[in-house]
């Protein structure tokens, strides 16, 4: 404690010193000052506060090698602590800066609570710091990145694109399909029965369609309607009509059991063949061959070109069959019914084939009745059902091995389906609840569009022999056109002009 004191603060007496007296006038005072001598008005504060050393009661500073320490040294404004000048200090900048990191990271200032110059200032700012470069960063939050120059080959879409092709190059899979009818026609007195098949479309363009007792033709090409028949007791309907695949003769099936045959040109029936105990809800044409289903349960095969016409039964099922039809090669037959049961039965039949002939395969997975029958028009061992209302799936059938391909829920009862010829697609009619028409495509079996717009349950389906509309009938007693399957004609030329240039080369070839 009683040696000189080299380090520490200033003391608070060289603080207080006078700012006019510069540092080697303090010091030599420091060290002339003694008892005898007349202290100036520095002398006299430098000793009054000057502190004794060692106890001998002497003023003198202690003889050291260290002098006592001075007072700071000045400050370039004159004060006793560094002030930096403002004029060389941008403070907006680096608050811009501070509350723009601030902002990025959540903080809770919002400019709703700025003043609207403070927020211009900072817009401002903003551009002084940044100028263009913000509309030039490829990276942003807000902004989409530059485009590509034109022609470039790897441009930025690609990277979000999951097809192994650029986009320029991906085929388009969508197609525009009409979301309302093309025609609307009126249907009354149309039987709300799911079990019958009231509708079919003939190659002449001429449809079909039975309303109670009567059966009218309309000629989609002119629009005529006419009246082809009417039955003799009122009390009687007409449960299922069906095209030969010549369009001119119309078979048409009764609630009495029989089996009608007509010439639309002449507007004549030409035969009335019977045999069924019950009516007959559904009829199917191959060539020559008109096989009839019945309520009882039993498929009559009927020869149109003999007198004895009965040439055939098939006894499979123990209720009504509501779906009936051959495949396009006439190799099989699919049967539905009532009982919730999908028969395939073999097409080669002789003239004593009874019923004791067993079906092929007796497909039991439905789990209601089985209307909606059809097979597939480029794979001939494919067959499609649909099942009612406690059912709902659509199944896809190989009926060479009897194997279940596909089952689908459509959450709604199926009542028909088709094919169609031109895309690789199946549409549906479904009853509660939308009554909607669907189109599926196949065999991913993803729907590409429904058709909405009748009120009550569609119960038939029929297609124009272009293939590209449908026709469908409704227990709303209405009949609505879609034109769904619209086909690209000059894509369809092009594939037709390079067939006939493939047949004319394989000939020529032959030919050599």
């Amino acid at each position: 404690m009683d040696g000189p004191i080299y380090k520490g603060p200033a003391m608070k007496w060289q603080k207080k010193q006078d700012n006019d007296c510069n540092q080697s006038v303090n010091s030599a005072l420091n060290a002339s000052c003694g008892p005898t001598k007349t202290p100036s008005k520095c002398s006299n504060k430098s000793m009054s506060k000057t502190p004794t050393t060692g106890g001998s009661g002497g003023h003198k500073t202690p003889k050291s090698g260290k002098k006592t320490p001075g007072k700071a040294p000045k400050t370039p404004n004159g004060g006793d602590r560094f002030i930096p000048n403002r004029s060389t200090s941008q403070f907006d900048l680096g608050h811009f800066k501070i509350m723009q990191d601030m902002n990025s990271q959540g903080s809770c200032e919002n400019t709703d609570f700025m003043s609207p110059s403070k927020i211009e200032s900072q817009k401002v700012m903003s551009e002084n710091l940044n100028g263009d470069l913000m509309n030039k960063k490829i990276i942003s939050y807000k902004t989409k990145a530059p485009s590509a120059p034109e022609g470039h080959l790897n441009s930025l879409q690609v990277l979000y694109s999951s097809c192994k092709t650029p986009a320029s190059t991906a085929k388009k899979i969508m197609r525009n399909i009409p979301q309302v009818p093309e025609r609307i026609l009126d249907a009354p007195e149309i039987i709300d029965d799911y079990y019958l098949n009231l509708l079919d479309w003939s190659v002449n363009n001429h449809l079909a369609v039975a309303l109670g007792s009567n059966v009218y033709l309309w000629n989609a090409s002119s629009g005529d309607i006419t009246q082809l028949l009417q039955l003799e007791n009122p009390e009687e309907y007409v449960g299922a009509v069906s095209w030969v695949s010549e369009g001119n003769i119309l078979g048409v099936g009764t609630s009495s059991g029989e089996v009608q045959l007509w010439d639309v040109t002449q507007q004549k029936r030409l035969r009335n063949m019977s045999g069924h105990a019950a009516r007959v809800g559904s009829l199917s044409w191959n060539a020559y061959i008109l096989s009839s289903g019945s309520r009882s349960g039993n498929i009559h095969h009927h020869d149109v070109r003999v007198a004895q016409h009965h040439v055939g039964t098939l006894s499979g099922h123990s209720q009504e069959v509501c779906g009936l039809k051959w495949s396009p090669d006439g190799k099989y037959i699919a049967s539905g019914g009532n009982d919730n049961l999908l028969n395939i039965w073999s097409g080669q039949m002789s003239p004593s084939t009874q019923s004791n002939v067993q079906p092929i395969h007796t497909l039991s997975q439905h789990l209601a009745a089985v209307k909606a029958v059809s097979w597939c028009p480029w794979q001939y061992n494919v067959l499609a059902s649909g099942g009612g209302t406690a059912d709902r799936h659509i199944r896809f059938w190989n009926v060479s091995n009897g194997q279940c391909l596909n089952a689908v829920d459509t959450k709604s009862q199926v009542c028909a389906i088709l094919w169609s010829k031109e895309y690789r697609e199946v549409i549906t009619s479904h009853g509660f609840a939308l009554n909607q028409l669907t189109i599926w495509k196949y065999p991913a079996m993803t729907k590409v569009a429904e058709l909405t717009g009748h009120t009550s349950r569609v119960l038939h389906m029929a297609m124009s022999p272009d293939g590209t509309t449908v026709v469908s009938a409704g227990a709303d007693e209405t009949l609505r056109l879609w034109k769904c399957f619209a086909v690209d004609t000059q894509k369809k030329t092009q594939k037709k002009t390079i067939k006939d240039t493939d047949k004319s080369i394989m000939s020529l070839s032959r030919i050599r």
